[in-house]
């Protein structure tokens, strides 16, 4: 089911805040309609809302592959130290150069991560039909809104006319009083009804620029924007006569509503999100891989070094005649002297890590337990939301489908008793005017046309607030701009 408002541009108000300014600009029902979507600070908070649950659900995807990180530090030593490249323990001062890549694959956590990524994916359903939902809200409150300062417009042209009629009315006893064929008694009471008319003209024009200033509200426009508002006509007819079946349309709800589907899918991810928290109390599995490398530079050592060889010395001078010394080779490398960086780094120091580990949580002060039963409730307390909602659902359904049905028959009745009170109005005027009746039948007479005008205009605009709030019960509530 749809509204569809065939708007016929056959005839424009231009009622603004307190005055009529023909060169405003107009604001059309499908222009209103768009601004509010455009605006809604709470159905943009839900866009946001859904672009975080997007972000989650491709996380949880990702989260089925290896984590995988890098590290790189570079240090300065000044004191004692061990020395990799000699193996021994040193004092001076060092540079020491590391980097390693590590990833780590989870084989197996008690199902744990695809449960999330369950969750996740119920969590991003859920909301994208809240955002529905909560462009239905939008569209419902913006048309509501509407309706009201249309109906205001009305109220105001036949609080209008009948102040201008009963003006016309008054010049004329005036005249008739001057000329003597009237009291002045009825000059009075004519002036009194003109009065409480203008009451009316300026308490219905009061009322319409209230209901436009929450209008701007909701639309979030500048409120010192003066604009005009179209007056359409649409065929109160298509709304057609026939029962509504109430069952069919609650049926219908339950596949439509935004809130109540984001109320079952919320309700599917905290099962989900209930089990992954079970599956931390179980026994994980991971592999894990690790290549790295690491370079150092010991300060202050000397390139080259001076190289001696033991010898036995026999000189026939010395009492002894033999001994030990040492005789000079050369100045050779020092051994000592650090490695360069490539045959460090990409060479010597090179090492690799990789195996299964297997983590059993025997105890963990009960937090992994914990957390399964909060989860747990979690999802009880989202049955019985979605649970809860289903009956609300039902109530609306029936509630808007009644008052539907109750709006068509006041259309109808307000319709043929404004036929009866504008035939008797005229009646009762040329009767008047003729010194025929009295004031008090002519009084009587214009109250109830113009309550009968008032009571046809509230029917027309109800049915039309019923038709929609109908739509908006069931969830199919739409608006679609056909000329």
């Amino acid at each position: 089911m749809k509204i569809v408002f065939t708007f016929f541009l056959l005839s424009v108000s231009v009622v603004m805040f307190g005055q009529t300014d023909s060169t405003a600009p107009i604001l059309t029902f499908e222009k209103a309609v768009k601004i509010a979507l455009e605006n809604s600070v709470r159905l943009n908070q839900e866009k946001n809302n859904l672009q975080l649950s997007q972000a989650q659900k491709t996380s949880g995807y990702a989260g089925l592959g290896p984590y995988v990180q890098g590290s790189l530090s570079a240090s300065r030593n000044d004191g004692n130290y061990f020395n990799t490249n000699s193996g021994a323990v040193v004092n001076g001062v060092n540079d020491n150069i590391s980097g390693s890549i590590s990833a780590n694959l989870n084989l197996f956590s008690g199902f744990y991560q695809i449960n999330t990524i369950r969750q996740l994916s119920n969590q991003l359903d859920a909301q994208n039909y809240l955002v529905h939902r909560t462009s239905q809200d939008v569209i419902n409150t913006v048309s509501t809104q509407y309706l009201q300062v249309m109906l205001d417009v009305e109220l105001l042209i036949i609080a209008k006319e009948n102040f201008e009629a009963q003006n016309k009315q008054l010049q004329q006893i005036k005249e008739q009083v001057n000329l003597g064929a009237r009291s002045p008694v009825d000059e009075y009471n004519q002036d009194a009804q003109t009065k409480a008319a203008e009451l009316r003209y300026v308490l219905a024009e009061i009322t319409l620029n209230n209901n436009k200033a929450a209008l701007t509200q909701t639309l979030l426009m500048d409120p010192f924007e003066q604009f005009n508002v179209e007056r359409p006509n649409w065929d109160i007819n298509m709304f057609g006569t026939d029962p509504l079946n109430i069952e069919e349309l609650a049926n219908r709800a339950k596949q439509s509503r935004g809130d109540y589907l984001s109320s079952v899918k919320t309700a599917e991810a905290q099962r989900y999100n209930m089990l992954a928290a079970k599956g931390l109390i179980l026994p994980s599995v991971d592999a894990f891989f690790r290549y790295g490398s690491a370079y150092n530079k010991q300060h202050d050592v000397p390139d080259s070094v001076d190289s001696y060889r033991s010898i036995i010395v026999v000189d026939p001078s010395e009492t002894s005649g033999y001994g030990f010394g040492e005789e000079f080779v050369g100045t050779v490398a020092n051994p000592e002297t650090p490695r360069p960086f490539d045959e460090q780094f990409k060479t010597n120091n090179v090492f690799k890590s990789f195996g299964v580990s297997l983590t059993i949580p025997l105890f963990t002060g009960l937090q992994n337990r914990t957390n399964y039963v909060q989860r747990k409730i979690q999802y009880r307390n989202a049955q019985l939301d979605r649970n809860n909602l289903e009956f609300q659902i039902k109530n609306d359904v029936l509630r808007a489908a009644r008052n539907f049905e109750g709006a068509r028959r006041t259309y109808t009745i307000t319709s043929d008793q404004l036929k009866a009170a504008e035939v008797a109005f005229q009646l009762e005027t040329e009767r008047y005017n003729l010194g025929v009746t009295n004031f008090v039948d002519y009084f009587n007479a214009n109250r109830l046309f113009v309550q009968a005008q008032t009571d046809k205009a509230q029917a027309e605009y109800r049915l039309v607030f019923q038709k929609i709030m109908l739509e908006y019960a069931v969830g199919t509530l739409k608006i679609e701009d056909t000329p």
